[in-house]
């Protein structure tokens, strides 16, 4: 078998197209059950966020197993051929465990070390099992990659003032104006961003917060977190009377359509009044027709990319120390792939001894005749399990006591063709 991932990332697609590929959480299960009916897809998760899709499967047939999940890309995105390929990533096997590895680090990110990532990895592997498409291998490998995300957050200081989307929106909005603290500003979104986007506006000095949200109560949730800060709520059916007293506005809804657009702000906007807004959604919350209105100026998640390269040189230096831990947990898995061979070949041998066994057994019990047969059976039955199970304890054991993986394979081979085992070649 092998491991594959194919996606795309805010490295190979800019936000339009990215926001046709998103998978949003309750579209998860008949996404995956979808893809693990195709023939050549054992295993199957979804990594799924505003930056990213990346796909991860274990498949038989490499190259078949890639062209399914692309004829899946097509057919979700609705995008043509030619036009989703040129931004499409593939990787195999070992490419493709260190780049999770590296997504789970945060090295991957818009944001260099940046730790919401995790949770994300985290969620993606826990949908995967919910949804029957995480079995053996992807489970190891998604455990391996968690494992290396905490110590590299542990072990290395990259997560020091490493900085959130949300967090990297607040710096730009904190470059676009003088006075933070003297600006009205609205967040449209309850959840986990939004409140990143809260905790990062509240450090850098802002005081004259509403959030506006579909569930009143959920937006009332957040603002409690941040009881020493007067924070206002308000219903979504607001929202055009809270923008048009708002100096920034930051959108953070899992919204599949835009919720702002140029006529909707056309009728509440005095004349000649700025208006910034900060769109930190994939799928986009903020239309593009906006930036045809004079004075307001609308930033999505791609312009974040100016933010975050201030900082990026940094970071670089200490992502450096986090990819010597990543090489360690590849290796580590590598050495648990590896040794599903020597399952399989023990398994093999197993089975073939066991087979001899109980036809020699039966053949032995027949000329003993029924009466004894019956009688001494079970002893007869213990004595010949004995005898196996002692001839197989020291070769099973010496093989998987092979540290080194070419003296391990030659084992291996050679207890294939001494037992002229036919290995059924599960792993390859």
């Amino acid at each position: 078998m092998n491991i594959a991932v194919v996606g795309l990332s805010h490295k190979t697609a800019p936000v339009e197209v990215r926001e046709k590929l998103s998978i949003p959480e309750p579209q998860m299960e008949s996404a995956m059950a979808q893809l693990i009916s195709y023939p050549h897809i054992e295993e199957v998760t979804i990594l799924s966020t505003c930056n990213r899709l990346e796909i991860y499967i274990v498949t038989h047939e490499t190259e078949q197993g890639i062209r399914e999940v692309t004829q899946f890309l097509l057919e979700h995105s609705k995008l043509p051929r030619s036009s989703l390929r040129q931004h499409l990533f593939m990787l195999l096997h070992q490419d493709a465990v260190m780049h999770l590895m590296r997504v789970a680090a945060g090295l991957d990110s818009l944001v260099l070390g940046e730790g919401q990532i995790l949770a994300q990895v985290k969620n993606t592997h826990k949908l995967g099992q919910q949804h029957d498409g995480i079995k053996t291998i992807l489970n190891k490998l998604f455990k391996q990659a968690l494992t290396a995300g905490k110590r590299v957050r542990t072990e290395t200081s990259i997560g020091t003032g490493a900085v959130s989307i949300s967090s990297a929106a607040v710096e730009l909005a904190q470059m676009k104006v003088q006075h933070l603290a003297a600006c009205r500003v609205a967040i449209v979104g309850a959840g986990k961003m939004s409140r990143l986007l809260v905790q990062h506006l509240v450090s850098k000095g802002a005081v004259q917060l509403r959030i506006l949200n579909r569930s009143l109560e959920r937006a009332e949730e957040l603002a409690k977190q941040f009881c020493e800060h007067p924070i206002q709520t308000h219903p979504l059916s607001e929202m055009m009377t809270v923008i048009a007293e708002s100096d920034l506005v930051f959108t953070s809804t899992s919204a599949t359509e835009p919720i702002l657009d140029r006529a909707k702000l056309e009728m509440i906007l005095e004349p000649n009044r700025p208006l910034m807004l900060f769109d930190i959604s994939v799928p986009r919350n903020v239309h593009t027709d906006v930036n045809q209105l004079a004075n307001v100026q609308a930033f999505n998640v791609d312009d974040l990319k100016a933010v975050v390269a201030q900082n990026q040189e940094s970071r670089r230096r200490m992502a450096q120390e986090a990819e010597g831990l990543l090489e360690e947990e590849v290796s580590s898995f590598d050495v648990w792939w590896r040794s599903l061979e020597t399952v399989s070949t023990i398994s093999c041998l197993r089975d073939k001894i066991e087979t001899i066994r109980e036809q020699e057994l039966e053949k032995a019990l027949s000329r003993l005749g029924s009466e004894f047969a019956e009688k001494h059976q079970e002893v007869i039955e213990a004595l010949t399990r004995g005898i196996v199970n002692k001839i197989l304890h020291d070769p099973m054991v010496q093989l998987r006591a092979q540290q080194d993986l070419e003296a391990r394979r030659h084992c291996m081979q050679t207890l294939q063709t001494l037992f002229n085992l036919d290995v059924e070649k599960q792993f390859s």
